[in-house]
Formats: C-alpha cells, structure tokens, sequence
C-alpha cells in the first residue's frame, strides 16, 4: 500500500535488511510512517551487490509500492554502484545517505540521482555533527537524521539523555536554519516499549519530529509518542475556533504563537487521523 503520511511529517522510519527481500512487503504493509530499505551497515561487504539488486528488483515494480533506501557513504566504493542502480526507479521515495559530513556529499548524491530524488542525509559523527548546517543548506537535502549508535562510538559518548542532547540539539537547529522539516532521531535498541516511549518523549522534548525504528512492532510506540494528543488536537480547534469567531483579533503578544502552535497541531492532527477528545 502507498504510505498514508508524507515524509516531511513522518514519525516513524522503518529499517529493514536489505538481506532479507522476504520482509520487504511485510514492513510496507506495516503501520511505518515511512520504510527504508537498508543496503549499508546491516550488508556484510561481499553481499552488498545481492541485496543491492534484490531492493532495486522491488522497487522496479509501478503498482504504488515505495520506500526509501539507505545507501553507503559518499566515501566508499559502494556508493557510485549504489546511486547509479538506483537511479529510474519508479518505487524510490528518497535515499539515505550514511554518515554524512559534508555539504558536497548530499549534492554530488542528489545530482547523481538526476536532480530530483530526494536526499535524507544521515549524520553519524563529531565532523557530521559539526557541519550540520552546511549539510541542511545543500542542494538537494530534505530532512536530517541521527546516527546515534555510530555518532557515540565516534565520539566515546554515552547513550545518557544530557550527554546525547547536544548532536540532537544541534541537529534541530540546523534544520532551521535550513528550511528543513524537523529531524529525526536514532533508533532505540531492544524491545522494551518503557523505554522506546521514554526515549521517544525525549525526542519530542528535544524538538526532533521522527525516529528511526528497527522493528514493526516499535511502530505504534513511536507514532503515539511523536503525535499530538487528542488533548492537544481540543485545545487546537478550540482556539482556531475563537480566533475565527473573534474575527482574527490579537489579544496580546501571546496570540501569534499559539496561533502557530494551533495550526500546527491542526495540520498534524488531521494527517494523522488524531481526534480531539
């Protein structure tokens, strides 16, 4: 089936194994905002070329399937096979850059792909974190994503929340200065939905709009957390209701910014079927 929620908005970025072509039509019929069909750090070097094939067989297909895929970095020699395999595509929604660190990688990649593919770069280390800015203004890139696992081994940093709010930070910021939708956040490893909401709140805290996810049934944990509550969505319609029956007064200095914040959630609320309650 198509996917339902457009990808400046998606929550929830499903990976999946490119070794794996069986799961390929399980994860897009899954509940994922968006899927990403991963050719990179989950393929073993000597079946890079299999999986490769086997992602472009799937997306060849013109019946409304779609996904988008992670391909190697700009660095390695996978990466010209990569683009050029892909390129045509009619089931190509995007790529996904691995660790990005340069303006000139997600623009060399967009124009290899001929002008028009959008580029997800992925940002995994100290230098990708601290060219974050010049990566989000690139021709050609549409919304930055956390490496985490790799920026922490990068950097010797630990998985706690303060130590990790720094490259999450600087990554939502960037993105500003970019004109780009909002980040998305690394993956939580392991099963349990404690901690996959605990972490998945701090992503919203920290102002990221998505999350890389590794399993389906990490899905819903993701897309309830990221989404408005129907609390939210009450206080939104209620507002943009008195703010229209006012005649578009502003009251005071506090009328702008909760006008966006309303129409925001408005907007969110109804792509993602979110009642008020």
């Amino acid at each position: 089936m198509p996917r339902n929620v457009d990808a400046e908005i998606a929550r929830s970025w499903l990976l999946v194994n490119a070794t794996h072509p069986a799961e390929f039509d399980v994860a897009h019929a899954s509940r994922a905002d968006q899927i990403v069909l991963d050719i990179e750090d989950a393929v073993d070097p000597a079946l890079k070329g299999r999986a490769r094939d086997d992602v472009a067989e799937w997306l060849s297909h013109d019946d409304g399937r779609s996904a988008w895929v992670r391909i190697n970095d700009h660095s390695t020699s996978f990466w010209s096979d990569d683009v050029d395999r892909l390129t045509g595509l009619p089931g190509l929604a995007g790529v996904m850059l691995a660790k990005t660190e340069a303006g000139e990688h997600v623009t060399e990649t967009f124009d290899r792909l001929g002008g028009s593919i959008r580029v997800l770069p992925l940002v995994e280390s100290a230098l990708g974190i601290e060219e974050a800015v010049s990566i989000a203004r690139a021709r050609g890139a549409f919304r930055l994503a956390f490496g985490s696992g790799d920026y922490r081994r990068d950097t010797g940093t630990s998985a706690d929340d303060l130590a990790m709010a720094y490259p999450r930070s600087r990554l939502v910021v960037a993105s500003r200065i970019g004109g780009l939708p909002g980040p998305i956040d690394g993956p939580t490893v392991g099963s349990a939905h404690r901690a996959l909401r605990e972490n998945s709140e701090m992503t919203v805290t920290l102002g990221l709009t998505g999350k890389i996810c590794l399993d389906v049934e990490q899905v819903p944990v993701i897309n309830e957390v990221i989404s408005p509550t129907s609390s939210d969505v009450a206080w939104a319609r209620a507002f943009l209701a008195d703010f229209e029956a006012s005649g578009g007064v502003i009251k005071d200095g506090s009328t702008l910014p909760r006008l966006g914040r309303a129409r925001k959630i408005d907007r969110l609320a109804t792509a993602f079927g979110i009642e008020p309650r």
